[in-house]
């Protein structure tokens, strides 16, 4: 299929249309201008449309934006509400407390409440305004190299109209060869192409392994007689219940325009507890008497879970390899104690557009010494002074109980230090405890979970909120690589924590009594793209890779 396969060229190759990538082609294409440089971009985008993949909370703190495009309220900038006021809560089973003390770093009066596909899609539309040429529904496979084998050239998109059986059916389209100068990675959390580059070329050696949370988000239409936000700051954060204090995470709720809310849980992927099931602990949150009572009598209009790189400072790869950059998630880009990462997104692609217009200015040299000049900018930047001020936060919200907030007290005192820098990190996939060490109640507290399809959806019901769409006849995109070792090893240790991690219930265990047989069966089709299994899998079993380009989740409102 090699000889059939078209090659495209351009000067810089954008992987992912998130708001990191979309705003480095959006920088780029002004930078250049300005210095009479006629550069040919392109960004690929693997959902079907620009912002069909993205989710997040979302505040967003508007600093990289004014850089970007001073005037973007004039512009048409898609904002639901202003901040007007900030609320935490602390959350027991039946109680709510209001904590008096909110740290600077959640001060968000003044920034944002969005949401973040009307965001990205209408950066989107930017970009292309600026001539930055746009390909959504192209997934990136493979990164390409130069004869070196080191020199990053561009990336291969994925073959279209493959069978089950991997072979090319009548309706085949084979990927593109699209190259490069510079290829600019901003794939997200965990992106299948930046773990095939570390492999080889080995750009988070030395450092801390990335760790992640997980988040699933609802939007909610609320009837017109709820008026909760009239009373309250428009910007809630809660912590406690349901998780208690020995498990990273917290939810939170954002006012929207149209009696609208978003209303969500992230959880840390550092939990022990094999038993914990991300999508029921959501289910819990909502059911607690101080929230419930906020959506009272709401409908859930969309639905959809995303994981978040929260490692920070020490985790983040080299930043520039020859002829490649990498941005937002990917390069570990959000500031973890503010809860906040889309302007730091956009401002690491900003400075990646700088270094790369400073390449082609100086003789197009892409080498990464060259390419470096990014990371100078980076350490030069705001952007560092945030991304460091939280270098250990993570670690100190993964202790258990009060242990944490003396660790997060003294970080907040230290300017991020702590009792002392570097703290280490542990592999997410590596922190469940074997269930004979547990004691867990959670099995027994979601079976008495309800579900009435409007307010409180099941798993499969959030899917279809979702929009998510697969091609039911091509390979799967969920490789797991020894099915004997789940239904067994893994069994017998964890219960196939894979069945509760997954919201979309991609991954369910089937057990025939009368002949002492156990089956994992897959549906690849529920996958909401939140790699999830990828990440959490105690046995590195799970492989996600991307499936046919425009495929996986829809969101327009989240």
């Amino acid at each position: 299929m090699d000889n059939v396969r078209e090659k495209i060229e351009f000067d810089v190759l954008f992987v992912g249309g998130g708001p990191a990538n979309l705003a480095a082609a959006i920088h780029l294409i002004k930078l250049a201008k300005s210095k009479g440089l006629d550069l040919e971009v392109a960004l690929i985008e693997k959902g079907s449309n620009i912002g069909a993949h993205v989710l997040s909370g979302a505040v967003l703190n508007p600093i990289a934006l004014k850089e970007l495009i001073p005037n973007y309220r004039e512009a048409g900038c898609p904002i639901e509400r202003d901040v007007r006021g900030d609320e935490f809560y602390f959350l027991t089973g039946t109680r709510h407390y209001r904590v008096p003390f909110v740290p600077e770093y959640m001060h968000n009066k003044g920034f944002h409440l969005i949401s973040l596909s009307k965001f990205v899609s209408w950066l989107g539309r930017v970009a292309e305004d600026l001539g930055v040429n746009v390909f959504p529904g192209f997934a990136g496979k493979e990164v390409l190299y130069g004869q070196d084998e080191s020199t990053i050239i561009g990336v291969r998109t994925g073959d279209k109209g493959i069978g089950k059986d991997n072979a090319p059916k009548a309706n085949f389209e084979a990927g593109i060869d699209i190259l490069a100068k510079v290829t600019v990675f901003g794939e997200g959390p965990r992106g299948s192409l930046l773990q095939a580059i570390s492999k080889k070329l080995h750009i988070f050696e030395g450092k801390m392994p990335q760790v992640f949370e997980t988040g699933t988000k609802e939007v909610i239409q609320l009837p017109e007689t709820n008026y909760f936000l009239d009373s309250l700051g428009n910007d809630i954060h809660t912590f406690g219940y349901p998780l208690g204090l020995n498990t990273h995470g917290g939810g939170f709720i954002y006012e929207m325009k149209d009696n609208r809310v978003t209303l969500g849980l992230v959880v840390g992927l550092s939990y022990q507890d094999p038993l914990l099931d991300l999508y029921e602990e959501f289910i819990r949150f909502k059911r607690h008497p101080f929230i419930s009572k906020l959506i009272k009598d709401g409908r859930v209009i969309e639905q959809g879970t995303r994981t978040i790189v929260t490692g920070g400072y020490y985790t983040m790869p080299k930043l520039a390899v020859d002829g490649g950059l990498f941005v937002g998630s990917s390069a570990s880009m959000l500031n973890a104690p503010a809860l906040k990462g889309i302007h730091t997104s956009m401002k690491s692609g900003m400075l990646a557009a700088q270094a790369i217009v400073e390449a082609f200015s100086k003789g197009d040299d892409f080498t990464q010494e060259s390419l470096n000049y990014y990371h100078q900018l980076f350490e030069d930047s705001w952007l560092k002074k945030e991304i460091y001020m939280g270098r250990n936060f993570t670690q100190a919200v993964s202790k258990k109980g009060l242990v944490k907030f003396f660790h997060v007290g003294a970080q907040y005192l230290t300017g991020g230090r702590g009792l002392f820098d570097k703290m280490p990190i542990v592999e997410d996939s590596k922190t469940l405890s074997p269930l004979k060490d547990v004691n867990s109640r959670r099995a027994k507290r979601y079976e008495k979970q309800t579900y009435d399809g409007v307010l409180f959806v099941d798993k499969l019901t959030g899917v279809y909120l979702s929009k998510t769409q697969h091609r039911e006849d091509q390979p799967s995109h969920l490789i797991v690589h020894d099915l004997s070792l789940c239904v067994n090893e893994c069994f017998e240790t964890y219960r196939c924590p894979c069945t509760r991690f997954c919201p979309g219930n991609v991954y369910e265990l089937e057990i025939d009594d009368k002949i002492q047989e156990k089956r994992l069966r897959l549906n690849p089709s529920n996958c909401l793209h939140c790699k999830t299994c990828d990440i959490k899998d105690p046995y590195g079993n799970i492989t996600w890779i991307c499936p046919e380009g425009g495929d996986g989740p829809s969101y327009t409102v989240a």
